[in-house]
């Protein structure tokens, strides 16, 4: 067997570092040519090489970043509508059995993800209750998948903002006559701000998610492939400029959601309450003035 041409996983980066790039060429395709021009033998390297091909838009990595996105984002909706409401209701509900409901879906927040891909798996396999969607290893699949591992965490953090909201001011509404419901839908208006974090835990959740979609989805070139898997496998490849790249922009996304987040909220608290701004310009005048007549010979 030639040694050049073997086809282990780990051997890609050993051909490319002795020197023979055929084997290299078969697993890194047009970014060759940066692993040629700036090596990848210390972290520095990989670093220099992976701001290389964010800022020359590598058609790879832009389609797995996207990819991710809209992966994230679709379960993320269908995660978020749904433990919006359920966990609005749990907040103010008081029934038999609560305490036991609420101890499974904290139990729920610590689920390892490969065994929800694992359950989600089975589901849509082909002798599974739901294989005759043909879902499995597919972009849908991927996103039950991380929908599910979501939902716990959703609803859990909004159960817990709404009661404390509800202990606060939800006598005052259920005094005026608003069902459980109501009053749920009402409280979860009132603390819409504070609900934005837990947008933004959700979207973390979903996104920097390994486990679920490997099993579920593969790692499927150009049709299932995300970042964090993307990572694991040209990691395990020796392609680490790329997998640093994705890294770097999965931690941006993370940071410019958080910003947007925050600067959007800061924004609606200013338009929704501009009285305090006005109160307060209106003291600092009313306490110059007195001082500005005394300063007056």
């Amino acid at each position: 067997m030639d040694y050049a041409c073997s086809t282990t996983l780990g051997s890609y980066a050993i051909h490319f570092i002795t020197g023979d790039c055929r084997c290299a060429t078969k697993a890194f395709g047009p970014r060759l040519e940066f692993y040629k021009t700036f090596g990848m033998n210390t972290f520095s390297d990989s670093a220099v090489t992976a701001l290389s091909l964010i800022t020359s838009l590598d058609p790879m990595l832009g389609t797995i970043v996207v990819r991710s996105l809209a992966v994230s984002a679709c379960a993320c909706l269908i995660a978020c509508s749904a433990g919006l409401l359920l966990g609005g209701w749990l907040g103010v509900a008081r029934f038999r059995g609560r305490a036991v409901v609420l101890a499974l879906l904290n139990t729920a927040l610590a689920l390892p993800s490969v065994v929800v891909g694992l359950v989600v798996y089975l589901l849509l396999s082909r002798s599974g209750p739901l294989g005759f969607l043909g879902w499995l290893f597919s972009f849908k699949a991927m996103v039950l998948a991380q929908a599910v591992l979501v939902l716990p965490v959703v609803t859990a953090l909004v159960r817990q903002t709404i009661e404390d909201a509800d202990r606060s001011h939800g006598e005052q509404f259920q005094s005026l006559g608003a069902r459980r419901f109501m009053r749920s839908l009402i409280l979860l208006w009132d603390e819409r701000y504070a609900l934005l974090t837990v947008l933004i835990a959700a979207f973390g959740r979903a996104i920097s998610e390994v486990g679920a979609v490997m099993v579920v989805g593969g790692i499927i070139d150009g049709f299932t492939r995300v970042m964090t898997t993307s990572i694991a496998l040209e990691t395990s490849k020796g392609d680490l400029p790329l997998a640093l790249a994705l890294g770097m922009v999965l931690l941006g996304v993370v940071l410019l959601l958080n910003s947007l987040i925050a600067l959007l909220r800061r924004w609606r608290e200013q338009l929704d309450d501009p009285l305090p701004d006005v109160a307060s310009r209106q003291a600092s005048a009313l306490a110059a003035g007195p001082a500005a007549q005394g300063a007056q010979p």
